[in-house]
């Protein structure tokens, strides 16, 4: 038996770390069927960008603006179909907007052991049903559905709770030249560098076993 451990930084924004973890779990599932092995995975702020409104701004204007109008839709229309191949519906309208507070509430959420929980209900929220991430009760409502005390979690982000482990860790990821997202570390020494497919997972899985015979 080996015991893995997945860090993943990733941004509550990204649709790619949303396919990214779709497609670990899938390895996951696929390398235990083949022996008894543990798996835990925590997740590490990143913020592709900081700069982005407190309050939210029209999704499609904004994919608009920043990637052009062709560009946009023949994204929307790749990650749509990527999309269902995973499970997810990928859907384009909503808001958009900074992510610190949801990078804040995910940290609330490790405290608790909640962590994948909440991310999940984040990305669902977020990526198919146009919910808003810089929505306070958008996230609040995640934390409820994740098994998080709805009171415990309003006072964490209403004061500013882990901020500086959000700043601190964004920078070490940039400090480690992560300059895009996801990015994933396996037991401490094997990266993957985006969306990969299950199978690349998978191969690193079996190196490490291998190495512990």
């Amino acid at each position: 038996m080996v015991d893995f451990k997945v860090e993943i930084v990733s941004d509550t924004v990204c649709p790619w770390c949303y396919v990214g973890h779709k497609r670990l779990q899938a390895a996951i599932a696929q390398f235990q069927s083949s022996g008894d092995h543990t798996f835990s995975v925590s997740w590490k702020p990143y913020q592709l960008n900081p700069s982005a409104p407190n309050t939210g701004i029209d999704k499609r204007q904004h994919y608009v603006e920043r990637f052009g109008a062709e560009q946009a839709a023949a994204m929307h229309e790749r990650l749509a179909s990527i999309g269902k191949q995973m499970g997810i519906n990928f859907s384009f309208g909503g808001k958009t907007g900074n992510t610190w507070d949801s990078r804040r509430l995910i940290e609330f959420a490790a405290e608790k052991g909640k962590q994948t929980a909440v991310v999940e209900r984040l990305f669902a929220a977020y990526f198919e049903n146009e919910k808003d991430i810089t929505d306070r009760e958008v996230l609040l409502a995640a934390a409820e559905e994740a098994g998080l005390d709805r009171a415990e979690a309003k006072e964490w982000l209403e004061t500013g709770k882990g901020g500086n482990v959000v700043d601190r860790e964004v920078a070490r990821a940039r400090m480690r030249g992560i300059s895009g997202v996801p990015n994933f570390t396996i037991n401490g020494f094997y990266q993957l560098s985006g969306a990969q497919d299950p199978q690349e997972f998978v191969d690193i899985f079996e190196e490490i076993a291998q190495k512990q015979v």
